[in-house]
């Protein structure tokens, strides 16, 4: 990470932390323990998350933000549907609502929209690092720790979605394949969906690590050796295991990053359609890969995964 990238980073840590309050910690049974809450807005809540399967010192704390529906409090005699929206490579937490817009898109919606920070280049993955395993574990503290706190502690009920753009198309997808019926609907802008390239998209593999200068064989291993890791994680791979639930599809070709991104998902979308998955696809040449064409393309996809919540 660049070093005025990283001093910045730090003081915003610093100012946040002086906005914070300390709440009591999660039930010793769960993993993760919410360190502190911050209310950012009316709709806007942040919340400090630490956990043994996040990489750092004293189980280092990540964020997870979420985004409130009208009648929401920690006391309230119901609960409600949440929709995850995961970011891309050098994104995080904010930038769905800070770059998004997704606060505006999302208002007066009945879901809790999760907005989790975990790093630029988390592959939404439990990384192998070498056979050990351990942190960081992005999918076991995802799924495992932080929707355990939402739905212990934040109202949040089991009726869930999944979108994200780039990598966090990637993870929505792979979440989505790996989980069968946890996700109701999955949505991938843009999305990184075929980083092993066997779908014949040109190019070598796409490594995973390199946006924030990781060993990229930390996350899922040498090739060809963990061949069969790199293809669990790989949303192309796993088309068979998408069938069930409603798909939205979106990519363009408007830039380089998007051309790349082009080559993936037609033949994403063609694997999908040929397994008799439904899927809405959306393609539009001139787009790019970019935060003006991600908030049209959640827009559009917006009303299928509300509607596979019941929102």
């Amino acid at each position: 990470m660049p070093a005025p990238r990283r001093a910045a980073l730090l003081v915003l840590a610093v100012l946040l932390g002086a906005a914070v309050f300390l709440v009591p910690a999660a039930p010793a049974s769960a993993s993760g323990i919410v360190r502190w809450e911050n209310r950012v807005s009316d709709r806007i809540l942040d919340i400090g998350i630490s956990s043994p399967n996040l990489e750092g010192p004293d189980w280092s704390v990540k964020v997870v933000r979420l985004l409130l529906p009208p009648g929401w409090s920690k006391d309230a005699n119901r609960t409600w549907p949440t929709i995850w929206v995961l970011h891309g490579g050098f994104d995080d937490h904010k930038s769905w609502s800070d770059k998004g817009d997704l606060a505006t898109l999302t208002a007066g919606k009945n879901a809790i929209f999760v907005l989790p920070e975990t790093s630029w280049c988390s592959a939404y993955s439990d990384w192998r690092n070498t056979g050990n395993g351990g942190p960081p574990a992005w999918e076991k503290y995802l799924l495992g720790d932080v929707r355990t706190v939402l739905e212990s502690t934040y109202k949040a009920n089991t009726t869930r979605a999944v979108a994200g753009n780039s990598m966090g198309g990637l993870g929505a997808m792979k979440f989505a394949a790996k989980n069968q019926g946890f996700f109701r609907s999955a949505a991938s802008f843009s999305g990184n969906v075929d980083p092993l390239h066997e779908s014949g998209a040109p190019g070598d593999p796409d490594l995973p690590g390199q946006g924030c200068a990781a060993d990229w064989k930390r996350v899922w291993g040498e090739l060809p050796a963990q061949r069969d890791i790199w293809r669990a994680n790989n949303p192309y791979s796993q088309v068979a295991r998408l069938t069930g639930i409603p798909l939205f599809v979106s990519y363009g070709k408007g830039d380089a990053v998007e051309e790349k991104v082009y080559e993936q998902n037609y033949r994403f979308v063609d694997a999908l359609q040929d397994a008799h998955a439904q899927v809405d696809e959306r393609y539009v040449a001139g787009q790019g890969h970019n935060w003006n064409a991600w908030k049209i393309q959640m827009a559009d996809a917006l009303p299928m995964l509300l509607s596979s919540v019941g929102a």
